[in-house]
């Protein structure tokens, strides 16, 4: 197995032999929203001895279509992250889409995620690598892994050697992706934390004309199956009532659902580490 750097986050280390997950909203939709889930995810993660990252996007800039709902936009979605963030006392991730938002995003999240579609964007990655915050780069669905190795090099030549990589799945045809598990020891070559991101790669990408469809019934499938290939850390997007989320409902699991769910990976990731 390769030497993975663990990188560090508060008072834990992502690419350790204790499970990290990522995991909210898909959007910020709501204070309450936001609020019940990291209230939830923090309480079912320590009950757990789980690491944990609050997700959530102040906007999703990639929709299907005008109508889409996209977020709260930058200021009003941080303002509502860093509430989270000073309540529960928990770490937050974010995405960018701009190289612009990067400083901006900076001052709330702990970790800058670069989106799928937006992970060749060399400014984008050089403004969020020089923010100094961990950088999360999510493959394309259009890249085969062994490509993120200049990713990777854009983030490190900038002074930043605090990265993630993440698999969403990869494009197979028309309105679907799948997921090919040598990708997460391929990337691991690179000496990162890889994360699998089990509700993204169920995604049916503009399955539903105006917008995306999914089939969350395989997140727990490929979930332990990314523990059992050794995955260092698992991002989910979770949401407390799926069906009438904004944003990538079909995709996402309950937060009903997350304990067992959680509970199952963290003993597959324990049992391949040994």
């Amino acid at each position: 197995m390769e030497i993975i750097k663990k990188i560090k986050l508060r008072d834990f280390e992502i690419g350790s032999d204790k499970l990290t997950v990522l995991a909210g909203p898909c959007v910020i939709e709501s204070q309450e929203i936001l609020d019940k889930t990291a209230e939830g995810l923090k309480d079912i993660t320590e009950k757990l001895g789980i690491n944990f990252v609050f997700k959530s996007s102040f906007d999703k800039a990639n929709r299907s279509s005008l109508k889409s709902y996209r977020g709260p936009g930058i200021e009003k979605g941080l303002e509502m992250l860093q509430k989270v963030k000073n309540k529960y006392n928990i770490p937050i991730v974010t995405d960018i889409h701009t190289p612009e938002q990067a400083e901006i995003a900076a001052k709330t999240a702990d970790i800058i995620q670069i989106p799928a579609f937006l992970c060749r964007q060399t400014d984008l990655l050089l403004a969020a690598a020089k923010t100094g915050k961990i950088v999360n780069i999510k493959k394309g669905q259009f890249l085969a892994p062994e490509q993120m190795g200049n990713l990777v090099k854009k983030v490190e030549d900038s002074g930043n050697n605090n990265i993630l990589l993440t698999d969403r799945g990869t494009t197979f045809g028309y309105n679907n992706l799948v997921t090919d598990f040598r990708a997460i020891s391929i990337m691991q070559e690179f000496g990162y934390p890889v994360v699998f991101d089990a509700t993204h790669s169920v995604q049916l990408p503009g399955a539903n004309g105006v917008c995306s469809g999914g089939d969350r019934r395989f997140v727990p499938v490929l979930a332990k199956a990314a523990m059992a290939v050794g995955a260092n850390a698992l991002f989910f997007e979770i949401h407390p009532n799926p069906d009438k989320a904004l944003c990538d409902g079909p995709n996402m699991i309950s937060l009903d659902d997350a304990f067992e769910l959680f509970s199952t990976c963290k003993k597959i990731f324990e049992l391949v580490r040994g």
